[in-house]
């Protein structure tokens, strides 16, 4: 059944059918051939049952704050202002783009807004300061994948909500690993450009009055990051009621730097509904394709296949890893969220792993997947806004990123207080 499963799945991918599609053809397959029973007719009942689902309307919420945020023109100053602070160090505004990717996923929750907004506003600096594109662009793309480890993150609210875990433990266990991965980001700039000097570019022009003057771009996203995770550990609002706080306040700092007008709300909706109507049809069609594995013995039949084995759980964790490594070079990251957790998340509990650890192991073997090719959604992204040259650029400019992932996922599997320290202390 197992190599049923995977077989059907590969090969609907393999022909570019929309995922959403291939979870729900796969659902529907397998309930033909393995179950004793007609589970297409609990398809309604399962459908409606979870879009009801109170913690899913944070998604909408959160992509629509990010929204606001980029058509208010604050995105493109809050990247002015990092380009003040973090320019002198050798590699620029590379860090820039690192900084601004890192405070802008602390407001969208999303990777894909997170590369396309802050790509948009750096891209045109690249002949400016004659930095090296392919590093440049690379630091984009991977900063880009920090939207989904950074509280508020979308792909956390998902994993909570398939495995039962409190999101507030794991918005707080993804700070430490979120702020090291950026760090180690900019570490990775810095010695690459310490070996290639030219690849850093011309120094920009600055002062300390300069920095001083920028501080009060960087205000309102760190603002709107206390009104959302502020009010959610102050034991104010649920993280749905704190996107929508986010909202709110997202629209007050547009009306104050006098950029909102039912245009710009308009093209803020368009686009906040565009993307909805996307995550939520995957969303429930891998929902209704995790009913119907559970129905048929598939997820239960893997665990047991996979603790038979006889692997110490230091063996079955690397085997796992491994597992979302490969699969992240050929699948889209929403899509394995989806389709996998409910399988692998069971065995990682029963192992004795921390299920808040596990996810945000998970987040990370995501982000990388963010950014492997061929299916790496932040090479496409960054290439869509760049609008020049080849992808290769990308996928190369990447490649370092790609091993400074492998480090953090090596320094949470030898350290998991990294992720753990806050919600032990905190709960």
């Amino acid at each position: 059944m197992l190599g049923w499963a995977l077989g059907i799945l590969l090969f609907l991918i393999a022909l570019s059918v929309p995922i959403a599609a291939v979870l729900g053809i796969l659902a529907l397959t397998l309930s033909q051939f393995f179950s004793i029973m007609p589970l297409h007719l609990a398809l309604g009942d399962v459908m409606w049952e979870n879009s009801i689902e109170f913690l899913l309307i944070a998604i909408p919420l959160f992509v629509l704050m990010g929204e606001i945020l980029l058509r208010s023109g604050i995105a493109q100053r809050m990247y002015g202002a990092m380009v003040q602070w973090l320019s002198w160090l050798p590699g620029g505004l590379m860090h820039s783009n690192i900084g601004s990717c890192a405070l802008f996923a602390a407001t969208s929750g999303s990777s894909v807004a997170t590369a396309a907004t802050i790509g948009t506003v750096a891209l045109p600096e690249v002949g400016r300061y004659q930095y090296n594109e392919r590093l440049f662009v690379g630091t984009l793309a991977a900063g880009g994948t920090l939207g989904i480890l950074i509280p508020p993150s979308i792909n956390l609210i998902i994993y909570g909500l398939l495995t039962d875990t409190s999101v507030p433990q794991l918005y707080l266990a993804g700070f430490v690993p979120g702020l090291l991965l950026a760090v180690l980001f900019m570490v990775t700039v810095v010695i690459a450009c310490s070996f290639r000097r030219r690849w850093g570019g011309t120094p920009v022009e600055t002062s300390w009055a300069m920095r001083m003057r920028s501080l009060v771009h960087l205000l309102p996203p760190l603002g709107i990051f206390l009104v959302v995770v502020g009010s959610i550990y102050a034991g104010l609002a649920t993280p749905t009621e704190a996107a929508s706080l986010g909202v709110v306040a997202s629209l007050g700092l547009a009306a104050f730097t006098r950029t909102l007008s039912v245009a710009m709300l308009r093209r803020a909706i368009e686009g906040t509904m565009r993307t909805t109507a996307m995550v939520m049809i995957i969303i429930l069609a891998a929902i209704f394709l995790n009913f119907v594995l559970a129905a048929v013995g598939l997820t239960q039949a893997l665990s047991d296949f996979i603790l038979g084995l006889g692997l110490t759980p230091g063996q079955t964790l690397l085997a796992i890893i491994v597992f979302y490594l490969v699969l992240g070079c050929f699948m889209e990251t929403l899509s394995m969220l989806l389709t996998t957790t409910p399988l692998i998340a069971p065995i990682i509990v029963q192992l004795g792993y921390d299920p808040v650890w596990f996810g945000i192991l998970l987040m990370v073997m995501l982000e990388t997947a963010l950014i492997t090719p061929p299916i790496g959604v932040n090479l496409y992204v960054v290439q869509g806004v760049r609008a020049r040259g080849s992808m290769n650029d990308v996928i190369i400019g990447t490649l370092p990123f790609v091993a400074t992932m492998f480090v953090m996922i090596a320094l949470l599997v030898a350290f998991p207080e990294l992720a753990l320290w806050l919600p032990k202390l905190f709960y």
